[in-house]
């Protein structure tokens, strides 16, 4: 590099060979079916090489909107809405552990021991539960009714 603050490059064109063209369009090849099969057979947890179906379906238009939320009561019996912050777990993340919290609810005791350790200064959980508001629609605009359904819960022993 000279002292004037500008950079050399050769003026040469490098050209990828045969059998790097082969292993190119190989790859591509691999990648291609992939994606296909995935597609044929695959479901979401096979991204990238399978469904991502959040954008390529819908729903009726009339259809209950469902909102995960997880609440919690205290040791004092005060209960509140537990914050992503609180925990460190964010909604989606709660909602794509669904299956495994109501297979063992236990499992739901992690976030009680991630809420004691980012609020040390506040009681320890009693009970943890997974709420599902449903919120009703009339031709995709909301009425202002809901449904809380009580999804699973976990309580302290």
């Amino acid at each position: 590099m000279s002292g004037h603050g500008t950079l050399s490059r050769p003026d040469t064109e490098v050209r990828l060979g045969g059998r790097g063209r082969a292993v190119r369009l190989g790859v591509t090849a691999v990648c291609a079916l992939l994606v296909v099969a995935g597609t044929l057979v695959g479901q979401d947890d096979d991204f990238p090489f399978g469904p991502f179906r959040m954008y390529s379906t819908t729903d009726d238009i009339s259809a209950p909107v469902a909102s995960t939320r997880l609440e919690a009561i205290d040791t004092t019996g005060r209960r509140f809405r537990l914050s992503d912050g609180m925990t460190g777990m964010r909604r989606a993340e709660i909602e794509g552990q669904m299956s495994r919290f109501r297979a063992d609810p236990a499992l739901l005791g992690g976030l009680a021991e991630a809420y004691d350790d980012r609020n040390a200064d506040r009681p320890p959980l009693a009970r943890i539960e997974i709420i599902i508001r449903h919120f009703d629609l009339d031709a995709g605009r909301p009425t202002g009714r809901y449904t809380d359904t009580l999804d699973t819960g976990w309580d302290a022993s």
